[in-house]
């Protein structure tokens, strides 16, 4: 019994430290980054209805051209319409960005004192981004006060406006499995207002796509392998878009280690 507990503790060292080694950027509109490509991506002008989104948490933006690597050459990840971005700063988010062509948007949630770096989600997309703002969720961290945040971005898909949000919410050790459950319903009632939603991200839960189910949601990403080591944490939920098929959402295994966590993908039609 005490081996286990002992392993427990290890394991939960890592995320429990992380949370005295962080301060909140707390004002709502920023510290905000954005940018787009210098000639119109090819996506742009393309006549697919297709829209093909990827998220990827690269463990605090450390492996970037690891990452770049993987996104370009994994079939399901290249040429995605949309990449969600967890644990980044702002220097990653345009270097991911700048190779792909994309536009982006990124709002830090906290500064990490060890790393001297900041820490936050991006929106990048091969679609212009006509709207942006950061959402600030409840339920700060038990140990520091650690906050969360969704990075949202509305794109321009053709003729069509869709509401994206990348997050981030909180690991197991810093608040309960009903206040992560909040935290993604703080998401799920701003994305209420928007027709078309696509929200991603690094859930750290396996099971809480259940309250975007119940919202109405699609779970394309429910089922298959871990994601991370504490299992299948890493999930995308589509609102007013049509699966393709049953087949139209995976995971890359083996992502050149880039991250701790592996890239997720899924595909929808845009009405």
């Amino acid at each position: 019994m005490r081996a286990r507990q002992f392993g427990a503790l290890l394991f939960a060292l890592p995320f429990v430290t992380g949370c005295w080694t962080q301060q909140n950027y707390r004002a709502p509109d920023g510290p905000r980054h954005i940018g787009g490509p210098r000639l119109s991506p090819s996506g742009e002008k393309g006549k697919s209805d297709t829209l093909r989104v990827v998220s990827f948490n690269i463990a605090y933006g450390v492996g970037v051209d690891s990452a770049v690597a993987v996104l370009s050459s994994e079939p399901p990840l290249r040429g995605a319409d949309i990449i969600l971005l967890q644990e980044m700063d702002a220097i990653s988010t345009q270097r991911v960005a700048q190779a792909f062509g994309m536009w982006y948007v990124y709002y830090p949630a906290t500064f990490h004192l060890r790393t001297r770096r900041p820490f936050g989600n991006a929106v990048l997309s091969r679609w212009p981004i006509v709207e942006d703002s950061k959402l600030v969720l409840p339920h700060v961290s038990r140990l520091g006060g650690t906050q969360r945040t969704a990075t949202a971005a509305t794109i321009r898909f053709g003729e069509s406006l869709v509401r994206v949000y990348s997050t981030h919410l909180s690991t197991f050790f810093d608040v309960s499995p009903g206040a992560r459950r909040t935290q993604l319903r703080a998401i799920l009632s701003d994305a209420s207002r928007y027709p078309a939603v696509v929200i991603g991200g690094d859930m750290n839960s396996g099971s809480i796509g259940r309250v975007a189910r119940e919202m109405g949601y699609a779970w394309p990403t429910e089922n298959g392998p871990r994601t991370a080591r504490g299992g299948r944490l890493d999930h995308i939920f589509f609102k007013g878009l049509r699966m393709p098929d049953r087949a139209a959402a995976g995971t890359v295994l083996d992502v050149r280690g880039s991250s701790d966590h592996r890239a997720i993908w899924a595909t929808a039609l845009v009405r």
